[in-house]
């Protein structure tokens, strides 16, 4: 991925390496919304794969498209290679939507991508989920200023983008879908 020199600093001066291996320039998605998330096959959120596909099958026709982007940063819940992670992926939950190369979302090697996206939009908390205060706990263990970092936290992190290129929302693994639904269909 990389950010062409001169260039604003919007999503669309960034490019993504597929799955396949092919280059995907976002600046091709000019006028569509867009969901970038962070994902893993082994994970406690992994089941939201069937609420994404449905918004892809829902909402795609209208300009939505979505860029999964395997990481196995969290735990190390997403161990397979690109093909394994793809054929999971469709066995399991029939995703269509373009799946990208497995990629570091934190730290030194991450995407260019996230440092933007984290950087327009920070962490602001876990919303009430079965997993907040076990998430909480485990970064608070390891970090006592986790919180206040706009580093991604788990698997499934979204961050929602509209037509302009502009990053809108940002949702933790814990939001309810029904939330990015709401947001993604408002940008649309």
């Amino acid at each position: 991925m990389r950010n062409r020199k001169g260039a604003t600093n919007r999503i669309y001066d960034y490019t993504l390496t597929t799955g396949t291996g092919g280059q995907l320039n976002l600046a091709d998605y000019k006028g569509k919304g867009i969901l970038v998330v962070n994902t893993a096959t082994g994970c406690g959120f992994t089941p939201q794969y069937a609420p994404i596909e449905q918004l892809y099958g829902d909402y795609h026709g209208q300009g939505l498209e979505i860029l999964d982007i395997p990481c196995n940063q969290f735990g190390a819940q997403a161990p397979g290679t690109d093909d394994e992670i793809h054929e999971f992926c469709t066995l399991h939950f029939n995703t269509t939507f373009p799946q990208m190369k497995k990629a570091d979302v934190n730290g030194e090697n991450e995407l260019p991508l996230y440092t933007y996206l984290k950087s327009q939009k920070g962490f602001e908390g876990f919303q009430a989920h079965p997993y907040k205060e076990l998430l909480e706990k485990m970064f608070a263990q390891a970090d006592p200023d986790w919180d206040k970092k706009p580093d991604i936290k788990w698997n499934f992190t979204k961050f929602v983008i509209d037509r302009e290129g502009h990053v809108a929302a940002r949702f933790e693994p814990t939001a309810d879908m029904a939330e990015v639904e709401a947001c993604v269909k408002a940008l649309l």
